[in-house]
């Protein structure tokens, strides 16, 4: 028996010493993110002159310092952070690079800001010589999608290529159009209909329903949790996780729907972004993704993505136990098979001469 497993044997049913141990394992991982911000500031800064109330808006960037030379920024979905998106991830990504993590503010949400700060950041990255991989997952995918389209092409260049994880790049990923069959809704489905829906001046109103959206988070990230033996870390990720959930404002969480409500799915008729793209999609992700997607159904044929994206590899990720399919994004709880599929892709791009050589 391993000292770790003994670890975990001796914990089992003592909650006094879980607690300990998931603290210290909690302490540990803070240090190792610093907050971060470019030295060069010029998007932000004018965008909060021309708009002061993008401040409550602004993103937190923390960085978690890495071995080589090809940075990552981390793009979440609506929960968890990003921090704690890749907790599973983290000594992968660290093995080429720093790691940027991009938190959104718990107060608000401005597409705007968020676009100013991305920009900084990779504008910062290429003083210092260095091409960022960006990886976004569920609702960071469209996040970045809207980002790249109003991008200019100096920013396009100055990105390695994208990992876009359970891809969401509108709301009728998750909501059908009024003109379909209605039956078998979804509780986020339901959930989501009711937030963007709401009158955005009635904050009674919007209180009420991002109520019941924290209650369907926490149901779902449960529902993950279920049958399966939580780790130290698992526990000490999953304080921040319900903090996200708990802490951000009724404001901040409509404001975060609402912006996937203004994207405008991409245009098939020009690119998106020309560098290489690596998409995964979870063996269930049409548990959370309604059946009538046009993300789905981009990804699942070569004709419809590679018109947005020419280089564009996409993979559906499978659990190898029977009765455990991967859901929507479950970085978290399926990390095995999500990062055997990274290092792979990783290694390939990063290292194709010494692949080519093996």
């Amino acid at each position: 028996m391993s000292d770790r497993t003994a670890k975990l044997r001796v914990v089992k049913g003592n909650s006094q010493v879980i607690s300990a141990f998931t603290a210290a394992a909690g302490f540990i991982r803070g240090i190792s993110f610093k907050r971060f911000a470019p030295k060069l500031r010029h998007r932000e800064f004018a965008l909060l002159e021309r708009k002061q109330e993008a401040l409550k808006s602004r993103c937190q960037i923390f960085r978690e310092k890495g071995a080589g030379t090809v940075p990552t920024i981390v793009l979440g979905g609506f929960v968890p952070d990003a921090t704690e998106t890749v907790e599973f991830q983290r000594k992968l990504l660290r093995q080429h690079g720093s790691i940027y993590y991009v938190n959104y503010a718990r107060n608000g949400f401005c597409k705007e800001m968020f676009s100013a700060q991305m920009t900084d950041l990779i504008e910062d990255l290429a003083l210092k010589g260095q091409k960022p991989l960006i990886l976004a997952v569920s609702f960071g995918c469209g996040l970045l999608a809207n980002f790249l389209k109003n991008a200019d092409e100096q920013v396009h260049e100055r990105i390695r290529g994208l990992i876009l994880v359970s891809p969401v790049i509108t709301t009728e990923d998750l909501i059908r159009r009024s003109d379909q069959k209605q039956t078998g809704l979804r509780i986020l489905e339901s959930n989501l209909k009711k937030i963007v829906a709401a009158d955005p001046s009635n904050e009674t109103e919007i209180g009420k329903q991002i109520e019941r959206s924290r209650r369907c988070f926490q149901a779902l990230f449960n529902a993950g949790a279920e049958n399966r033996t939580l780790s130290v870390r698992h526990l000490a990720i999953r304080k921040k996780i319900n903090d996200v959930i708990e802490y951000t404002t009724a404001r901040g969480g409509f404001e975060r729907v609402t912006a996937l409500r203004d994207f405008i799915f991409p245009l098939e008729s020009s690119s998106l972004f020309s560098g290489p793209v690596l998409t995964l999609l979870a063996e269930n992700e049409s548990d959370i993704l309604v059946s009538s997607s046009p993300t789905l159904k981009m990804f699942g044929d070569s004709s419809l993505y590679s018109k947005l994206f020419p280089s564009c590899l996409v993979k559906t990720v499978r659990s190898h136990i029977a009765g455990d399919g991967v859901a929507h994004a479950s970085l978290i709880f399926h990390h095995e098979a999500y990062n055997a599929l990274l290092e792979s892709w990783y290694g390939k791009l990063l290292y194709p001469r010494l692949k080519l050589a093996v």
